[in-house]
């Protein structure tokens, strides 16, 4: 199984890490830094991306875009000296969709594997390249979706498949890829009907209403695969293997959902979107375990550990849930705004914000500041943990951090 294997790497092969939840059995990582403090090298990184690090064997992997989407590139950075090893121009494109000024064209953070990276700047293209030269392998331009606000999905692997969400205002999809291959294996819509669910019964004419930008996630449940996948205004379950819908929960009007959900204690966890959202807590079978109604996230991942689960809002609202009930345990806020998704490591978390800081707290039932450390610009891409050190990417730079 992929999955056993990039677990063994103790890596950070995906977005979230080698479980995609977050969670790093890293020690000796440092609690403190600065521009001047525990940075072992920087290193720029050219056009505008909010893609996550990734880090496989000796190198970094990231994507990057101009500003304008017409160039989307993938580079990869020795984990050692911070040197470029690898700037490819993937795609042109000459007509690039529409992209919020608070996305970029290059989002999605890659996936990968020994030999291999997958990258996806979803519709305008996918590639596997191999890590050792470079050298594209195969790619898919033919995954047509009207993005609206700009792509957002990381892929996963699982086996042989490669997942992706294609959640546009116009179609709305998963997508199953041989990974040796790139060819489609199984191609499931979305089963939402909108337009019965829109306000007043009416459709909306805004896409953010059928728009979404999660990245799935695999549970093993006995003998079954199921591919936990979250859309606009629904939550679902697909059989791995073969695309099926298993389950659906549309018991929230949410829309817009952009984490990836955590399994953990025998449960699914996952802030259901934009627009009010909440924490919901579901059994694999689907049925609901319980509801947060409030401190949801929309754009950051949550954590779940020690039996609790700790999420931070976009403005800042850090909350401490039981994860047998969804009760509150503790609420605080920290300062700044935030889309990357936090970290946990020797008992800690780590917040990064949209404006460089990191705030360090204890992964406890009360709320205990360890640290606040700031580097010079903000933070859209979660981090990455390999060894004793962070490589962290904020909006210019690539960052190896260690005591």
């Amino acid at each position: 199984m992929v999955l056993l294997v990039l677990a063994l790497l103790a890596q950070w092969p995906q977005f979230r890490g080698p479980d995609g939840n977050g969670l790093s059995a890293a020690t000796g990582l440092p609690v403190s830094w600065s521009e001047t403090q525990n940075v072992r090298w920087k290193t720029a990184i050219h056009g505008r991306a909010w893609s996550s690090p990734i880090v496989l064997g000796n190198q970094v992997w990231l994507t990057t875009a101009t500003p304008d989407g017409k160039q989307l590139s993938a580079i990869a950075v020795a984990k050692e000296s911070g040197k470029i090893l690898f700037d490819l121009k993937l795609f042109d494109v000459d007509t690039p969709q529409f992209a919020h000024a608070f996305n970029t064209y290059a989002s999605p953070t890659p996936v990968g594997e020994p030999g291999r990276v997958y990258v996806t700047f979803g519709s305008p293209g996918t590639a596997a390249l191999d890590t050792a030269t470079g050298k594209v392998l195969w790619t898919r331009r033919d995954l047509d979706c009207n993005h609206f606000r700009g792509a957002g999905s990381s892929p996963i692997l699982f086996g042989n498949l490669l997942f992706m969400h294609f959640d546009g205002s116009d179609v709305q999809y998963v997508v199953a890829l041989d990974k040796r291959t790139g060819k489609t294996v199984w191609k499931t819509p979305r089963s939402v009907d909108f337009k019965d669910i829109e306000p007043n019964g009416k459709p909306k004419a805004d896409g953010d209403y059928r728009k979404a930008f999660a990245t799935p996630h695999v549970v093993v449940s006995g003998s079954r695969a199921i591919l936990i996948s979250l859309g606009s205004k629904a939550g679902y379950a697909y059989d791995a293997l073969t695309g099926k819908e298993l389950w659906r929960i549309d018991e929230h009007a949410q829309f817009s959902a952009s984490t990836r959900p955590v399994f953990a204690d025998g449960l699914v966890f996952y802030p259901t979107g934009f627009n009010t959202g909440q924490i919901f807590a579901v059994r694999p079978d689907g049925q609901i375990a319980w509801k947060a109604p409030r401190g949801a996230p929309n754009k950051p991942s949550i954590l779940v550990l020690n039996g609790l689960v700790f999420m931070v809002n976009d403005s800042g609202i850090v909350t401490c849930l039981d994860a047998k009930d969804g009760s509150e345990v503790w609420r605080a806020r920290v300062p700044d705004s935030y889309s990357a998704s936090p970290v946990s490591a020797e008992g800690r978390i780590y917040f990064f914000s949209e404006d460089g800081r990191a705030t360090v707290i204890d992964a406890g039932r009360e709320y205990k500041v360890l640290a606040e450390n700031m580097l010079d610009d903000g933070f859209m891409a979660s981090p990455a943990i390999d060894g004793r050190a962070f490589y962290l990417r904020t909006k210019t730079h690539l960052y190896r951090v260690e005591r």
